[in-house]
């Protein structure tokens, strides 16, 4: 065969070899496509289509009631939302209940890790026992803290009470229910921020840590050094998350305290949920929700935007 046709008949070949990579892609992507449908169902029902619904009641006068009409009013509700102190007020106060539990739950945990990464005797049996209040639920948590916290019968009153301290109503005076709100968040924090931050200690080579102690570092300036240095990434990534899952939390402080006492603890989510189901305005609280959503939106696009720029430093 000469090169010429050799040459030709490759030159034929190559489209029809494209087409058929081009045929192959194609059908992948639709494999794909019909994978994904049964996972995104879900989500677009139970999440996609009330979150558009929910933005979309923010702009009518909708009221809780039957045969209530609901008419469009614009930005009415977000006119009359922006003068409402109680609102700013709840928000003030989810401010300081989220980023006191993330913190607060991020050096607990870092303690913790730290302990379980040891070699500690038991080890298997503390980490189960760190797990506990991972495996209850929000509610049964805050049945179990209203009954620690009772002022008459709790037992933490009755060891203050033991050594000759006077008892507290801690979810009832004013000074003290939105600390006494927070214990409970970060006990129950503990466990998942542990966890991560465990899983990233053991990745950290072990080598660094035994170079560094050869050359006398002590125990906290490799703390500070290595293990610190290498669990940045996921402090980051846990702190803005479990702020903003503490931010949108309900179920725990609405058990404990309804948002008492004189609004002391009313966190953005418990006050837009009595919005809509005491006071049934139903607008206005989808309104209070908008207005959530974008705020969690433009925390969570300054947390995305800190890491693409961490992984675009760290490619260059």
């Amino acid at each position: 065969m000469s090169t010429a046709t050799k040459t030709r008949r490759e030159a034929e070949e190559t489209p029809r070899a494209v087409k058929r990579v081009g045929h192959r892609a194609r059908a992948q992507r639709r494999e794909a496509i019909v994978l994904v449908i049964p996972a995104l169902l879900p989500i677009i029902i139970f999440s996609v289509i009330p979150l558009v619904s929910g933005v979309a009641l923010g702009f009518t006068d909708a009221t809780l009631g039957r045969n209530a009409e609901i008419n469009f009013i614009g930005f009415g509700n977000f006119i009359e939302l922006f003068g409402d102190n109680r609102f700013w007020g709840s928000f003030g106060i989810g401010v300081v209940w989220a980023g006191a539990v993330a913190l607060l739950t991020l050096v607990c945990a870092m303690g913790l890790a730290l302990l379980l990464n040891s070699d500690l005797r038991l080890k298997g049996l503390t980490r189960v026992l760190a797990l506990i209040p991972w495996a209850m639920p929000p509610v049964v948590i805050a049945i179990v803290w209203r009954m620690i916290y009772n002022p008459n019968s709790g037992p933490l009153n009755g060891a203050l009470e033991a050594v000759g301290i006077p008892g507290v109503n801690w979810l009832g005076d004013f000074s003290t229910a939105l600390p006494a709100v927070i214990v409970v968040g970060v006990w129950a924090g503990i466990p998942q921020t542990t966890v991560l931050l465990l899983a990233g200690m053991q990745s950290i080579s072990t080598e660094q840590h035994e170079a560094a102690a050869v050359d006398g570092a002590g125990a906290f300036r490799r703390f500070w050094h290595i293990t610190l240095p290498g669990l940045r990434p996921i402090i980051l990534a846990v702190t803005a998350l479990d702020f903003i899952w503490q931010f949108n939390s309900f179920g725990l402080i609405y058990v404990l305290t309804e948002g008492g006492p004189g609004g002391r603890t009313m966190i953005p989510p418990l006050f837009t949920y009595l919005e809509a189901f005491r006071n049934r305005e139903i607008g206005y609280a989808s309104a209070m929700g908008d207005v959530l959503v974008i705020a969690i939106l433009l925390i969570l696009s300054l947390y995305l935007v800190n890491q693409f720029r961490q992984t675009k430093g760290a490619r260059s």
